[in-house]
């Protein structure tokens, strides 16, 4: 099956000197990783914290892309950079690794739509709409207080991205935000790290009206491996395996099977679940699924077929609207 993770942070820990070709000490992701976790498909997230202002997150980011780019150009025989999901496949094929890019925060686009077409042209096929706090483009969990949901240069930004094809990501995103990329998108739309706030209150959690609301628009919503975000009682009792995929079967019991998927948000996160210390612990969330009764077919999508069925659904839009 095609595995998919739709969110790490190792372009920041790239610039901090992270070693892909090897393992290092305490990091989440690198080649060897990827490798034995069987994961033949990563977006690897631009992140850029709302703390610095827009210039300083456009070269932030930019000094990301071009750190993913380096790496992939130094190990051609392990990783290619990837943009259409037909190329998971033949990449697989080759024996290497697809890297996504995506974007978290909207503040590098500095206000400008131009900006985002460069990023797209770049390679970048999503963006994560804002981080911990308010931006330009609209209000965030965080905070949420500024436009009261979607600015209107976020509204043109939303539009934008369907256009020409960029997923627009709600992670991060208040619940006001989250309702007017419901209405005002085209195209389905996704959170790549987050939790159900049914198991787990914290504010980054989806409620289930809200994950019915996702899967109804066709998105999905990728269950994220933060302690913090799978158990309120994280503190006491380190969650692990079980109550990620508790998540996915409360989920799964909102929006169907096809509309869940795995976010790990690994590189971005300071303690790892219980037994699951880095991206090549993996496959004991899908043997943990298994084990629940879940059929080969249901894995296949949760595991990356339902994000990859996303990708080709915004690009139609796009296409149609084109």
């Amino acid at each position: 099956m095609i595995v998919l993770d739709s969110h790490c942070d190792t372009p920041s820990e790239l610039l901090r000197g992270r070693v892909m070709e090897q393992e290092g000490t305490g990091g989440h992701v690198d080649f060897p990783k990827l490798q034995r976790g069987g994961v033949d498909a990563s977006f690897f997230a631009l992140y850029t914290p709302n703390t610095l202002t827009e210039e300083e997150s456009l070269r932030q980011a930019m000094r990301q892309l071009a750190a993913v780019r380096d790496i992939i150009a130094r190990n051609g025989g392990i990783a290619a950079l990837a943009t259409d999901p037909e190329e998971i496949a033949s990449n697989k094929s080759a024996g290497k690794i697809s890297i996504f890019l995506g974007m978290e925060n909207g503040s590098p686009l500095c206000g400008d739509l131009a900006m985002l077409r460069l990023f797209y042209g770049m390679g970048v096929r999503y963006l994560t709409l804002t981080h911990n706090g308010d931006n330009a483009l609209c209000d965030s969990a965080a905070e949420g207080t500024r436009w009261n949901g979607l600015s209107p240069f976020g509204r043109e930004v939303v539009a934008e991205m369907n256009r020409l094809g960029m997923i627009v990501d709600i992670a991060h995103c208040s619940d006001k935000t989250f309702w007017d990329c419901i209405e005002a998108g085209k195209a389905p739309i996704v959170s790549t790290h987050s939790c159900c706030r049914a198991l787990c209150g914290h504010h980054r959690n989806l409620s289930d009206e809200m994950i019915r609301a996702l899967a109804d628009k066709g998105g999905v919503v990728q269950i994220n491996f933060y302690p913090v975000f799978l158990s309120d009682n994280w503190q006491q009792v380190r969650p692990g395996v079980k109550e990620i995929v508790d998540h996915i079967d409360h989920a799964v019991s909102l929006g169907g099977v096809e509309a869940v998927g795995i976010g790990t948000d690994f590189d971005g996160i300071d303690v790892t679940p219980e037994g699951l210390d880095d991206i090549s612990s993996l496959p004991k969330v899908f043997a943990e699924m298994q084990r629940r009764g879940y059929s080969e077919d249901d894995i296949e999508r949760i595991a990356g077929g339902n994000f990859i069925r996303v990708m080709k659904d915004v690009r139609s839009v796009a296409e149609s609207l084109s």
